[in-house]
């Protein structure tokens, strides 16, 4: 069996160093994400909504046993905003629910299944309508990076006001258009009895929560 010799204490030490001295250069070289929380980034203007890269996602309770998630995408709408002035700002976004995915084809078909016998959808039915939020008001929270954005959501053909907890994510030139570009996670509850979504109450929860993500790009 071969013996390595044993390192003197001063070596020991200084290896460490050294390596973090020679891969300083090629962390230097990294390149960065184009997107900074930084508030100073923020340009003034009309923004259109990044549909390849903005979702909803959606969670309820099942049978009180666990979670489920489902999603939706291809939202588009627009963004006016002022950074000196963000309580002006204005939010219209549309989501098109006829795109709902979720993990199990089954369900996704049966939140989608046509109304039958002159009775109501389950779910959603057929070709159901785009759903809508627009909002009605900004209120900044006194970090400068959150607001809570009041709005209304129509969903399902129902018009309820519905509050969104906003935190400002990032903000910089896009890679591809070189356009300025902003992006925003929101937190949601909504009750789904409140826009005749009924199906299954309680035993797949009332409440669902929005999980929002959104990038919009200067126009």
């Amino acid at each position: 069996m071969t013996v390595l010799p044993k390192l003197p204490r001063a070596l020991k030490i200084a290896i460490p160093f050294a390596l973090a001295a020679a891969a300083a250069p090629m962390l230097a070289q990294m390149p960065e994400t184009p997107g900074k929380a930084d508030k100073s980034r923020v340009v003034a203007g009309t923004y259109a909504a990044d549909a390849a890269h903005s979702l909803v996602g959606w969670k309820v309770n099942h049978l009180g046993f666990n979670d489920y998630f489902g999603l939706f995408g291809d939202v588009s709408g627009t963004l006016d905003i002022d950074p000196a002035n963000p309580s002006a700002a204005k939010v219209s976004v549309k989501i098109p629910v006829s795109k709902i995915i979720t993990a199990n084809a089954g369900l996704t078909a049966h939140l989608l299944k046509p109304a039958a016998d002159g009775k109501p959808a389950d779910f959603f039915g057929a070709a159901p309508a785009d759903a809508t939020f627009v909002s009605t008001s900004v209120v900044p929270a006194a970090d400068g990076m959150s607001a809570t954005v009041n709005g209304d959501l129509t969903l399902n053909g129902v018009t309820k006001p519905v509050a969104i907890a906003a935190t400002f994510s990032g903000a910089g030139a896009s890679m591809m258009t070189k356009a300025p570009t902003l992006g925003f996670h929101g937190m949601a509850t909504i009750k789904r009895s409140d826009f005749n979504v009924k199906y299954g109450v309680p035993f797949v929860s009332d409440d669902v929560k929005l999980d929002i993500t959104i990038a919009f790009e200067k126009k």
